[in-house]
């Protein structure tokens, strides 16, 4: 198949516009991919919660994965943790499959983020305590022991501009302060691919904008991680972010670089209601609905 041409899916319901915009191929190496999903199906009993999902993040790019409630972003990312089994399709990360290689080993080269996660943090462990846990993948007391590498979490925290934190208790953090924390955490074990679950939840528009400025930062380091960057809102993708992939009931919508994927078609089957979207001088972007007219009646 020709990497660069469009593929048009018929059973989407979709207008010729909503079509799935192939990655180019990329130029940086032969490597293989950071991660390569392919014709991933996930049944729960009878229900269809992925469908043929297919989707590759390469060296150099940034995702960012968009989709309304309930349109499988969650169900991905369970999958590509290997915390939830596919019923068809495969998953590989740098060229190693699940189920063909050892899931645990590759699992560490993707970091996780999820507020879900730092609700099991005990209020009175440091930042310091909390960071250290991510060499191990382990949360709480249980999980403390004498580390080397104590250095090297000083660092980290640094990097997320955090590192007068270090002593402070979980308990005392801000909204903002605790996603830093928690980043810093994944960034231990040298992540290649860094998932970011909804990390703007939580935060008052200060906070977020200063989330985000931290996260500019990090997407531009030349030997960070492969960012996937999973919201709701378009008003969080931050310029760094090169490619979206959209979700619609369990299927892909869309995917390919940002400028291409975030049109008003697109995403105006995304959320099943009329929008409008621009992209600013700086590179963000604004999402706005149409007329209350136009949106779906309530059920």
């Amino acid at each position: 198949m020709d990497p660069s041409r469009v593929e048009k899916h018929p059973d989407s319901g979709a207008s010729r516009h909503l079509q799935t915009l192939l990655s180019q191929p990329s130029t940086l190496n032969s490597a293989p991919p950071l991660l390569s999903v392919r014709g991933l199906r996930v049944l729960r009993g009878d229900t269809r919660i992925l469908s043929e999902v297919t989707w590759t993040v390469r060296r150099g790019e940034h995702w960012a994965i968009l989709g309304a409630n309930g349109s499988g972003k969650t169900s991905l990312l369970a999958a590509i943790t290997a915390y939830l089994t596919p019923s068809h399709g495969g998953i590989e990360v740098l060229g190693q499959s699940y189920g063909a290689s050892d899931w645990q080993e590759l699992r560490r080269h993707i970091g996780m983020v999820s507020s879900a996660l730092t609700r099991h943090i005990p209020q009175d462990e440091t930042a310091m305590d909390t960071v250290l846990s991510g060499e191990t993948a382990q949360l709480g007391y249980w999980s403390r022991r004498k580390s080397a590498h104590a250095g090297l979490a000083k660092r980290c925290l640094s990097r997320m501009g955090v590192g007068r934190l270090a002593d402070r208790p979980w308990g005392v953090l801000s909204q903002g302060e605790r996603q830093k924390v928690f980043i810093a955490r994944a960034l231990m074990a040298h992540p290649r691919v860094l998932i970011l679950d909804e990390p703007c939840a939580g935060l008052d528009p200060v906070a977020r904008e200063r989330f985000l400025r931290t996260l500019r930062r990090l997407a531009s380091e030349k030997r960070g991680p492969a960012l996937v960057f999973v919201t709701h809102h378009v008003e969080e993708i931050i310029p760094e972010i090169t490619h979206v992939l959209v979700l619609r009931r369990g299927r892909t919508l869309a995917a390919g670089p940002a400028a291409k994927v975030l049109t008003a078609p697109v995403l105006s089957e995304a959320f099943g209601a009329p929008v409008k979207i621009r992209r600013d001088k700086s590179g963000g972007w604004t999402m706005r609905v149409a007329a209350d007219r136009a949106l779906p009646r309530d059920r």
